[in-house]
Parts: structure tokens; sequence; C-alpha cells
């Protein structure tokens, strides 16, 4: 049987239009104590709503969902560069300030915190605490723990945490549960942005080192507590009888299981034969081709098992093979462009989709925050982009589309032009070879991440392409810990890229695509970037008044990224495919983002 939910599309694209609206206003919180707080109009939830709306307030409480999991960990603390930590264990454990619903474009509701404060301009943003918040053993959570975790966090965490901490210029205890923080700078998203943080036990790390791995897991104020693990096998979360949020509006329906468990295994493959095999109980299906001729086992036959497809109205984010800048094969946006040309996009998609899955066409794409590929900047857009003119790469201005291919093996249309660009940016063929401008043979390294199927066969029918230009490329595949490391230092040439966008893009854009990160190791920039003007589209996104001019930075900022040509775009799907045990529920009214964060286990539940 398979549960289909398209009848929801027209529901999820008007209450879409609606939360994106250029009319609406800046929020006037306006130095008065509210619940909530919208990056722009007002939250759509009053202070006495009784839960979000995407939940089964009613939904029972009990059973266990598990996951399965490709590759391993080796640390406990998932907010720190080092280790690689499991599954859930922040998100299942450790709670903010605010809880982000997930059913607006970007709205934030108390959760540890009670109140949120600031004013008109949003230069600063004041906290206050529930008074019943507690820490899993029992003692509260004070304001003396959200500064040192914001502290902490800022200055020794993950580099995606420093940027917000950097624009905090003071921070001031002003009540027993109140705490308030005064920004530097002009940044509109901020209180958001720290209502999002996640909040430690300070005594817990007394006389510790936070920046180094450890296996000690974190004590935190969330749903669920660490119940056992074994590294490399499996981590066990069990609900925590004593949590002090059970009954809070925000969390009424949500954190339905008494166990949610993940255990791991080799790779993908076999993590989607345990689940055949009952050891896992949902899996999240990312080939259409897959889901439409390989689910046929006795379970799914029986209704044992379920197959639900769950749409969403979130851009497409970019995912594919991005290039390393910081090598010189690779700085040229000429070279990038052949590249883009020499990806067999419409074989790859037909072998290993069935080509199923449209392309992604922009980093924005599928959202009215991307910009219409093929066509010219007009209005606000232009005006942002007119001063970074000279600096604009081709079709950023007068318009730039994905390059298309005729399906075909041979691909010689974009063969053609490919090795027209390459022979413009000083490429030569010599004996079938194709020689850089010193005349030294091409060649670069694919690095994957071993297991990861569906990615390494794209790269070897990609591989095939490139010697069509006298490219030798290689496949290389290492396990996950080398992986983090490489891309966390940049050690590669090419090698899979996925970055997921919101209808809220802000202050992560930065650590994106901020130009620090060509040299800060662990940022998420890593084709190494650095463009003036994608930083001012940001600068411009986070502090527009209105929607409509958040709308223009952001579809400006689009095609920045878009036309710098850093990434071979591959595929998106417009709707997430899961398959699950009939026991495991979920809300007939998918939230606006559909299946994504706070979704899966969030407001799932276990119904005999």
């Amino acid at each position: 049987m398979e549960r289909n939910f398209f009848h929801f599309a027209q529901g999820f694209a008007a209450a879409l239009l609606v939360a994106l609206t250029p009319s609406l206003a800046v929020s006037q919180v306006g130095d008065s104590a509210t619940h909530g707080i919208a990056m722009y109009g007002d939250p759509a939830l009053p202070p006495d709503f009784v839960s979000l709306p995407h939940v089964n307030p009613d939904a029972p409480k009990g059973g266990r969902i598990v996951f399965g999991e490709s590759g391993s960990f080796d640390s406990m603390n998932p907010f720190i560069l080092k280790g690689r930590a499991p599954a859930g264990l922040s998100a299942l454990t450790v709670e903010t300030l605010m809880g982000r619903s997930y059913d607006e474009p970007f709205t934030m509701y108390g959760l540890l915190a009670e109140s949120i404060t600031t004013d008109a301009a949003r230069t600063y943003a004041e906290f206050t605490l529930r008074e019943a918040a507690r820490f899993s053993d029992g003692s509260p959570v004070t304001v003396e723990d959200v500064r040192w975790s914001f502290e902490t966090l800022g200055t020794l965490g993950n580099p995606r945490y420093h940027t917000a901490w950097n624009k905090i210029g003071s921070t001031e205890i002003t009540g027993p549960r109140s705490i308030r923080f005064t920004f530097n700078t002009t940044d509109r998203e901020l209180p958001l942005i720290l209502g999002l943080r996640p909040i430690l036990q300070k005594a817990q790390w007394e006389g510790k080192v936070f920046e180094d791995s450890t296996l000690e897991a974190p004590i935190g104020s969330g749903p669920y507590v660490v119940a056992g693990f074994e590294t490399g096998k499996y981590i066990s979360y069990k609900k925590n009888s004593d949590w002090w949020g059970k009954d809070l509006p925000f969390n009424r329906g949500q954190h339905n299981f008494d166990e949610v468990r993940y255990d791991y295994f080799g790779d993908g493959g076999v993590v989607f034969e345990a689940f055949k095999g009952g050891l896992i109980t949902s899996w999240r299906e990312t080939n259409p081709a897959k889901w439409g001729n390989s689910y046929d086992w006795p379970e799914i036959r029986s209704g044992e098992v379920v197959k639900s497809e769950i749409p969403h109205s979130r851009p497409s984010g970019i995912e594919g093979f991005v290039m390393n800048t910081r090598r010189p094969l690779f700085a040229d946006w000429r070279v990038r462009e052949a590249m883009i040309l020499a990806f067999n996009f419409e074989l790859v998609n037909q072998t290993l989709n069935g080509g199923a899955n449209p392309r992604i066409q922009s980093y924005f794409g599928n959202s009215p925050l991307g910009f219409t590929p093929g066509t010219p900047a007009e209005g606000e857009v232009l005006a942002l982009l007119e001063p970074f003119r000279a600096d604009l790469l081709p079709g950023a201005l007068d318009g730039y589309a994905v390059p298309t291919g005729d399906g075909s093996e041979a691909n010689r249309s974009n063969i053609r032009a490919a090795t027209a660009l390459l022979a413009e940016a000083g490429y030569t063929i010599d004996a079938g070879a194709l020689k850089d401008p010193a005349g030294q043979p091409v060649g670069f390294e694919i690095l994957l991440v071993n297991g990861a199927r569906d990615m390494i066969s794209a790269a070897e029918i990609y591989v095939e392409g490139l010697k069509r230009l006298g490219i030798n490329a290689r496949v290389t595949t290492v396990d996950n810990a080398q992986y983090i490391e490489r891309t966390n230092t940049y050690a590669f040439d090419m090698t899979h890229y996925i970055r997921s966008l919101s209808l809220s893009p802000g202050n992560e854009q930065t650590l994106y695509w901020g130009s620090a990160g060509v040299t800060d190791p662990g940022t998420r920039n890593w084709m190494g970037m650095s463009s003036p003007a994608a930083e001012a589209m940001i600068n411009t996104m986070l502090n527009a008044p209105d929607q409509g001019t958040f709308a223009a930075a952001t579809q400006a900022l689009d095609r920045v990224l878009t036309t710098g040509r850093y990434v071979v775009p591959m595929w998106y799907s417009d709707i997430s495919r899961l398959a699950h045990r009939k026991e495991l529920k979920f809300p007939e009214r998918p939230p606006l983002y559909g299946d994504w964060i706070g979704f899966q286990p969030d407001v799932w539940w276990y119904e005999q």
C-alpha cells in the first residue's frame, strides 16, 4: 500500500505565498517580552497556542523507532570540529532557548526561554528562562549556563558558532532568569540565531578541555538521554521520564517514542538490507527508480511495510560535485563551466534514477527565493548587483541556465562547447591528452566516501565523459573519518557536495560562502569562493527592512552562486520517499518544510 500526500501541494503553495508576501512588515517586538519572534511579520501562533499546527497533539506515547546509519562515530561532542558524533545526539538530548516551527519560513517560539525581548531595530535580545527548566540530572538551567554555552561555543566550538558570537558586543545578566545580549553590528536575524544555540550544562565541563573529543555524553535538558552505545555499532536514546518540558504547548505531540535508536553498518547497501530484514524500522529512499521498481518483498505486499511520499515547499539547495578553486585547475571559471558541460546529467539521471529527478537549476530553485534561469536581472535585483558588474561572471546579469545535453553517451555538443572553453583558457590537446597552459597533463581526483554507491556510480560515468576532453580523472573512496578530515582542511580536488537551503537563509550563508572559508578550516565553503558581491547580498538579506528586499537579495545571491560555476549540479526531489513499519505513524498534514529537520522522529509516533 502506498500512502500519497500530493493532495496537500496546493495548500502548501498557498501557505508559502502568504508567508513570502512582500507586503509583510517587519515584526515590531518593541521592547516588550513576547512568546515568539519571526524574521518578518508576526508569529502565526498566539501566546495561548496549544500545539504546533503540523503535529498530532493527541499522539500516543511509547514504542521505538530504529534508524540505520552507514559508517561509525568516535565522539560524543557534536559541538566541536574534532571527531564524528552519532546521529541524533544534539537534537534529542540538548535544547535551545527557543524552538523553531517548521510550518513557517522562520519563526521561533519559547522553549527553555519563556519569552524574548528586543527592539524594532533588533539591536539586542533578552531571554527570560522558564523557572521549571531542568537538565536531565535534575539541576536547573541557569542564565550562567546560557552565558557559558554561548561564549564556549562561540570561541572553542565548531566554526559555525563563531560568526554570531563575534557579533555580540556585551552580555549582561539582568535578573535571576534573564540574560541580555547587545550586538555590535546590524543583523536582524541575530535574535533568532541566538534562540537556536544549544544550551549545555557548565558544571559538566569544569576542569575539562571542551574542544577535545570525548565519549562522555553531554548533559542536556532535552526529551532523551543516552541509554547506551557502542562505537561503530549503535546508540540508543531513551525518553527521560522526568523531562521538564513534556507539558509545554510547543512540545505537545512531539517526541513520542520511548526509544530512538541508530544502528551503524558498513555502507548504505547494507543498511537497506537491514531494513528489509526488519533490523531497522524506517528507511529514506533517495533513488526514485529503486522506489518504483525494487520495493516488492513480502512485507511490502502484506502491508507490514508502508511506502509514504511527503511533499515540501523548500528550495532545491545544491548537490553535485564541488570544485576546489584553491586548486589552480579550477581557479578559471571557463574550466569550471567545461566541467559542468562534460557531466552528462541526462545519461546519469536515466541510469541511476530512471530519469525521474529534475536537475538543480540554481541554489534556491523550486522556491520564490530563486532566480528564473535564462532571464536577465531586473528591478531591485539588478540594482543590488549593479555595483559589482565588473566582477560578476558571465550570465549573472544577462541570464544563465545550466547547460543541457541530448542524453546520448557521446554528449557531443556539450563536449565541443567544453573543448572551446578550455582552448580559450589556454589548454591544448597533445596526443589525446589535455595539457594546461604550462604544458602539464590535466588530471584530478574525485574524493568520495566509502559506500556512497549512487555518487560513486555517477562519478564513474563522469570520468568516462572527462576522457573525451583528454582529462585523466580518478575516483578515490575513503572512510568517514578520513573524509571529514580532508574536507575540513579542503584537501581535495573535487568531491560530493550538498547544502540544504531553507526559506529563511541568513547568517549560515556566510559560513557557506564567506571569503574567510578560503583559508579558515572547517567552514562550509568547500569551493573556496571569495565574492564581494555574494557577501554584500548576504549582508542585505540580514538587514532587509521587508520581505521584498530580502527576496531580491536572495535572488541576487542565487545568481552570483549559480554563475560562479562552483558545483557540477545534479538532481533534487520535491518529495521525500519514506518506507517504514506500519506501526510508525505521522500526521496527515505535513509541515511547510516537509520531511526535513523536526519531522522524523519528532512528530512521529508508534501505534500498534
